[in-house]
């Protein structure tokens, strides 16, 4: 629990020595909780792990051991910014997605496990439609952040040709990063641009976009590690969240030939708005609503004949 000086002032994160592992985790769990931290003990074990470079394996045999002083800055200075809000994905520069490691700083959003259940849509319906996948299929993420969607699509599917899009040069250096550490660059192309703008005069089958959907008035209500430290470029929608969506399917307007598969992410309470959106242009018949692991609607595809 966190102590305040005389001025009341809170105390930064300071292991007491002598002390064991378990003991190190133990002061940590008490100090994030105490400062608002939801699952302190499990935040506290991450960054513990991630410090002395530990599997969970490894973490467990040794508890009653001495904690190695080497590692004691490192640790108090971890757990002082998760104190503060900071996701300990930013704090430990990498998140998982789809059982693959992604880097990931304050330039993207952290990969969120609902969002592998749009992968998963979306190679579903693609094995429906083309079942021996005998032509190329293109497939562009927009908004790709960290390149999650972009590079589980291309490891999954190593015949396709992807596409990632995004407006911040910062987030493209993170999803190229990515893209070469899992060796797949070669097939994913990136570009730079607002929305579907890069795409113009290119042929698209599938287009999937997790873009930013929380309406401007609903940001100061979200949890402080969201709202503070995650990019607001990539969360916020326009003032009922939906500005993106309308954008896109506008743009598409603008197309000679559209995607046989359209797949977007969206936040509580906004599937039937989208859905409806996509009706009310007509290229897409078939419409798709894929519930997230809370039962809340998530996802909204739309698929041509």
């Amino acid at each position: 629990m966190p102590t305040t000086d005389r001025s009341g002032t809170v105390e930064p994160f300071r292991l007491a020595w002598p002390l064991t592992i378990r003991e190190a985790w133990t002061q940590a769990s008490s100090y994030l909780s105490g400062s608002g931290v939801e699952d302190g003990a499990h935040h506290a074990e991450l960054l513990l792990r991630h410090v002395l470079n530990w599997d969970r394996a490894v973490y467990l045999l040794h508890l009653p051991d001495t904690f190695p002083e080497h590692g004691a800055s490192a640790y108090e200075e971890a757990v002082q910014r998760r104190s503060t809000g900071e996701p300990t994905q930013y704090i430990m520069g990498e998140a998982y997605f789809y059982g693959r490691r992604f880097a990931v700083s304050s330039s993207v959003l952290i990969p969120r496990p609902e969002t592998e259940l749009l992968v998963e849509a979306v190679l579903e319906e693609a094995d429906r439609i083309w079942p021996l996948r005998e032509s190329a299929i293109t497939a562009a993420d927009i908004g790709t952040g960290s390149g999650a969607i972009a590079c589980t699509l291309a490891a999954e599917r190593p015949e396709w040709k992807l596409i990632g899009v995004d407006l911040s040069p910062d987030a493209l250096r993170v999803a190229q990063s990515n893209a070469r550490a899992l060796r797949i660059a070669e097939s994913i192309e990136w570009l730079e641009g607002d929305l579907l703008r890069p795409l113009e005069g290119r042929s698209i089958d599938i287009l999937v976009s997790n873009p930013p959907y929380i309406p401007e008035a609903d940001m100061e209500g979200l949890q402080r590690e969201v709202r503070d430290f995650e990019p607001h470029l990539a969360l916020v929608g326009g003032k009922d969240g939906l500005d993106p969506y309308r954008r896109m399917i506008g743009m598409m307007n603008e197309w000679g030939k559209l995607p046989s598969i359209l797949a977007f992410e969206l936040g509580q309470g906004q599937a039937q708005d989208v859905a409806r959106l996509i009706k009310e242009q007509g290229s897409w018949p078939h419409i798709r609503i894929v519930k997230d692991l809370a039962g809340i609607d998530r996802h909204v595809l739309g698929m041509r004949d």
